[in-house]
């Protein structure tokens, strides 16, 4: 196996590929993150506050978040990238192990997410779509952005993580579900979308009710995942699985209200784009023929990055730069202008041979690059234009121009300074075959960390007898558990059993809260809604606190108060409420999670009546209950 492995890393070390696909994630990577971080801003005192907006246990909680925003963003643009993915990686880390987001706020995709972190510290995503690569060509302003060749990359920066973080976690996933009941009859997919806490907004039910359409769905999933990791890259499966995963995670999306879990799957999708995609969508998006020809000083240092800085946001490449020296006098209406007068504006020429200069230039760049058409409107608006014609006028006259030709080097180029520069190309270079062996020797090592997850977890778990009476199995399994602490934690190899049997068997109650106001008018809280659906913004992880720690088949007394608690003090004091002035009550309604195919179960479990158990009133700071002492027998 160790012979296998080092021979396909070497094999994929030594191929070089776009760099797109690679840039694209790390975007995507980092708006799903942005997202999250912006959730636990809106629910930061129902996460991390003991009782919500009353015992206020980290107050710097929101610093620390608004320093990962900043972090994330930084992350989105390619900026600082090996730094912001260091800092992104650490604040994963330390909101999901270090606080009560890992106890009582699972996202269900907080260790995929560091999982793909760890890879992009070590993969080049400052290549594409980044404002490292603009950095790197303004500190050589005189070398023209011509000069510079669609980035290449290791394809061994491809395939990897979805080797890794989409391969095992399929296989792992899927030995879990040949224990469900459920999913063995095809239904996998189908039961959680008949669940009302489950599902979003979007009524799936003219699907869910064809019944050959559900089991066909469950059990490609299921042959799907156990196939991936083998067959991905086969170059003719490759974009079978490439629509196949697609279908499957933007089904999640909008089916289910976990839509973070599956945005974060669904964004690793672009590295199974073949490479030959890449070039032919550019090439669909790239003009061919510039809109506009615009002339610059080449001897200005400044012309020189502002001609980097358009022509790096130029996406469609709509326009052509030209140094004026060499071929502004090539066109009539500015060979009349003269090269003097040239060299004290940024002169342009259209299609129709129109000339334009000065502010006017940059407008008609704006429009003619079409996405940021709207602010080249705005430019032209009476007042602006003067404003930005005085400023441009300010900064055009006072520039300072250097005699020294392409050669010069007004400041030291940028040094690539990022891990993946480092070890894939500047190591690589030299022993490219002692990196193939380190790769494979730690790709071994993951391999184990993720056997010791799938067959512990997967299999001796869910065995029909307690292993653990077995002489030494008490002490393997407690090795196992310490050695999957330091797998989940830092690379996110961890068990993936959701939604199974032993989640859903006995799931047939779920609770809500509503509230009277000064009238005695009964309310929904903004929570729950009458059907039993969650209503936005309480998904993701909110979600997860209330069906998957609070409400399930077994109820525990005092988890469940606890999460009535803050709920009622969150949601009080974010609607206004006087919550000493206030009852809340305690609704509970039957449903069914049947392991067969019902039709329109979905409806069903909506129209199933609620009945009040119970109420809570909040009296100074404390909260009292008047519950059943076993909401399970009711």
């Amino acid at each position: 196996m160790y012979s296998f492995i080092y021979q396909k890393i070497f094999q994929l070390l030594s191929k070089q590929v776009p760099a797109t696909g690679i840039g694209l994630l790390r975007c995507l990577y980092g708006l799903v993150t942005l997202q999250e971080v912006f959730f636990l801003n809106y629910f930061d005192h129902l996460i991390f506050d003991p009782i919500p907006f009353i015992d206020v246990e980290f107050p710097s909680i929101p610093l620390f978040l608004s320093l990962w925003t900043v972090v994330a963003f930084f992350v989105v643009i390619g900026y600082r990238y090996q730094f912001t993915m260091i800092a992104n990686y650490l604040f994963w880390i330390v909101f999901v192990n270090f606080t009560s987001m890992q106890r009582d706020f699972d996202g269900g995709f907080d260790t995929f997410m560091i999982g793909v972190g760890f890879f992009l510290l070590f993969m080049p995503g400052d290549r594409f779509f980044s404002i490292d690569s603009l950095r790197y060509k303004l500190s050589k302003p005189f070398t023209h952005y011509s000069h510079y060749p669609p980035p290449k990359v290791t394809a061994l920066a491809y395939y990897a993580p979805v080797f890794v973080c989409l391969g095992w976690l399929y296989l792992d996933s899927d030995v879990h579900k040949m224990f469900a009941q459920h999913w063995r009859n095809g239904l996998g997919s189908w039961l959680p979308a008949t669940q009302p806490y489950y599902v979003s907004a979007i009524d799936m039910s003219p699907l869910l009710n064809i019944e050959w359409l559900q089991k066909s769905i469950g059990y490609t999933i299921m042959i799907f995942q156990a196939t991936f990791m083998f067959l991905f890259a086969h170059r003719c499966l490759r974009v079978v699985y490439l629509f196949i995963g697609i279908g499957l995670h933007l089904g999640i999306t909008l089916t289910l209200n976990i839509y973070p879990f599956g945005l974060g799957m669904l964004s690793c999708y672009v590295l199974l784009v073949p490479f030959s995609w890449w070039r032919r969508v550019s090439s669909w998006f790239k003009s061919a023929n510039p809109a506009l020809t615009v002339f610059y000083d080449k001897d200005c240092p400044l012309c020189n990055r502002t001609i980097l800085t358009l022509n790096h946001f130029d996406l469609f490449k709509c326009i052509d730069f030209q140094n004026a020296q060499n071929h502004a006098l090539k066109y009539p209406k500015l060979a009349q202008v003269g090269m003097e007068t040239l060299l004290t504006d940024l002169y342009a020429v259209d299609g129709r041979g129109e000339v334009f200069f000065g502010v006017e230039t940059y407008r008609r760049i704006l429009l003619k690059m079409i996405y940021p058409a709207p602010l080249g409107f705005i430019l032209g608006l009476p007042g602006i234009l003067q404003l930005a014609d005085k400023k441009y006028r300010a900064i055009a006259d006072s520039r300072q121009r250097i005699n020294c030709g392409t050669e010069c080097i007004v400041d030291p180029p940028l040094a690539d300074k990022t891990f993946y520069h480092r070890i894939f190309e500047e190591y690589a270079s030299r022993r490219p075959k002692a990196l193939s062996r380190k790769l494979a020797k730690i790709t071994v090592a993951l391999i184990i960390l993720q056997l010791n997850s799938s067959i512990h977890y997967g299999v001796f778990y869910r065995l029909p007898f307690d292993y653990k009476k077995i002489a030494v199995s008490q002490s393997i399994s407690e090795a196992s558990n310490a050695l999957l602490m330091v797998s989940s934690t830092f690379v996110g190899i961890t068990p993936h059993a959701l939604y199974l049997h032993d989640h859903f068997a006995g799931y047939d109650h779920i609770l809500a809260i509503t509230y009277q106001d000064s009238q005695g008018d009964e309310h929904w809280l903004p929570f729950v809604n009458e059907q039993g659906r969650f209503l936005a913004p309480n998904w993701g992880r909110v979600h997860s606190m209330w069906a998957n720690i609070a409400v399930t088949p077994t109820i525990n007394n005092v988890r469940v108060r606890k999460f009535i608690m803050k709920v009622t003090a969150f949601w009080g004091h974010k609607i206004g409420l006087n919550l000493e002035n206030t009852e809340f009550k305690i609704k509970m309604k039957k449903i069914d999670s049947p392991s067969d195919w019902v039709y329109d179960q979905l409806h069903k479990n909506f129209e199933s009546e609620w009945v009040t158990i119970g109420a809570v009133r909040w009296m100074g700071n404390e909260i009292y209950y008047d519950l059943p002492p076993d909401i399970n027998s009711l």
